[in-house]
Formats: structure tokens, sequence, C-alpha cells
């Protein structure tokens, strides 16, 4: 955890930021509690899950309140209201469905507030999901009505390239997208083999997994 948040800070410098404004959450997919354990004895105060099912495990084992929870994959509508229950923050709300749901849930829940991101496909990949850009208005213009979920930002998952300076250009639109969208907002872009990148072109959030844990303990997958 040291180092990525020696590497977080070199970048920002990099690039004239204060390293304050880069938090970094770190992804636990696939990882053991014992593991997640460490990573909080070390210093870490976000881990990022991709499954409902796989984080709902690990916060029974290791407290609700032991660490901020995010939700950074995909979000299934039959796992809503649990991912209501378990999760600070979700980073892929994709849709109007997907966020009216969410914003039903917390009302019936009594749930004051729920930090969303919304995740943006700008690549078009069918691999990937997120609102085409086209679409990401109608979503923002509804999440403004919204009572409980607070629209926090943009979320992106580019295209993976071997060498990180080629996802520049998606870092750099996807900023432009968030400085028409939800000025100030943040970004969560960024993760083990490119978040340096992605702090040079205005990340606010990084997720990073690898450069913390290893490869993974189970499963498969970069």
């Amino acid at each position: 955890m040291r180092s990525v948040r020696e590497r977080v800070e070199a970048a920002a410098v990099k690039a004239g930021r204060d390293p304050d404004e880069v938090k970094v959450v770190a992804v636990s997919k696939m990882h053991s509690a014992d593991a997640l354990r460490r990573a909080i004895i070390a210093g870490c105060g976000m881990l990022g899950e991709n499954k409902v099912q796989e984080a709902e495990g690990k916060i029974a084992e290791l407290g609700r309140e032991a660490v901020e929870w995010h939700l950074i994959g995909h979000l299934q509508s039959n796992k809503a209201r649990k991912a209501v229950q378990l999760f600070d923050v979700i980073h892929s709300v994709d849709s109007v469905e997907i966020a009216a749901k969410l914003e039903r849930i917390c009302g019936e829940t009594s749930r004051d507030s729920l930090r969303i991101f919304v995740q943006v496909d700008i690549a078009g990949e069918e691999t990937k999901t997120g609102i085409a850009e086209n679409d990401l208005t109608m979503l923002s213009d509804f999440l403004q009505t919204c009572r409980h979920l607070k629209f926090e930002g943009l979320m992106i998952i580019p295209p993976y390239f071997a060498d990180p300076e080629a996802t520049r250009p998606h870092f750099k639109r996807i900023r432009e997208i968030r400085d028409n969208v939800i000025p100030g907002g943040e970004l969560s872009m960024g993760m083990s083999h490119d978040f340096e990148v992605a702090i040079e072109e205005g990340a606010t959030i990084v997720r990073v997994g690898t450069a913390i844990f290893g490869e993974r303990e189970y499963g498969a997958g970069r």
C-alpha cells in the first residue's frame, strides 16, 4: 500500500496537483478476507469489490464499519437492494432504471443518502457495461431530481492497452465529459497498469488491485 501511495503522490506532483486530491480504492475482488484485513491494518481505508455476493461474506466477516466499501463492478437489478445495504459508494450506475431502483430502495430502507458514480462507456466495447455518452444527459438530469442518490462523478473502464499511454485519450475524454455534465465532480479512473496516466489526466479516485494485493488468490482475469 505504501509503494502505491508513493507512486500516486509522484504522479500528482508531476501533474502539478495536490496528492491529497487523489484517493486510492484497493480492489479486493478475488482476495480473501484475511488479505483484506492485512490491507486495512496497513492503512487502506477504501476497498472495492466487483460482485455483491462475494462482498457480502467479506463484509460480514470484517465488519460494515471496518472500512469504506465501494462497489466497482456492474450492478444487476436483482442485487440492488443488497447493494444499498452493503456499500458506501456505487461506481457503476449506468441507466435511469438502476438509478431509480436504488433511489426507491433507499427510501424504503430509510437510507438517507447513497453516493454514486455514473459509469460511462465511451469506447463502445461490447464486453463492457456503462451508459453511452449520448444518453448521459438523461441520466444526469434524473439524478438531479433524486433525494437519496448523491451524484459524485463519473467512472470509466477504458479498453486495455499494454502501453498505458494509449489509454490517455480515453481519460482526457471522460474528463471533458465530466466538466460538461458535473463540473468539479469526481473522476474514478485508472487501475494498476495505468493509474499514473489517469492521475495526470485528472483522476480523483484510482482503483488499484494487483499493485496492492499481488495476483488474485482465486479466479481469473486482469
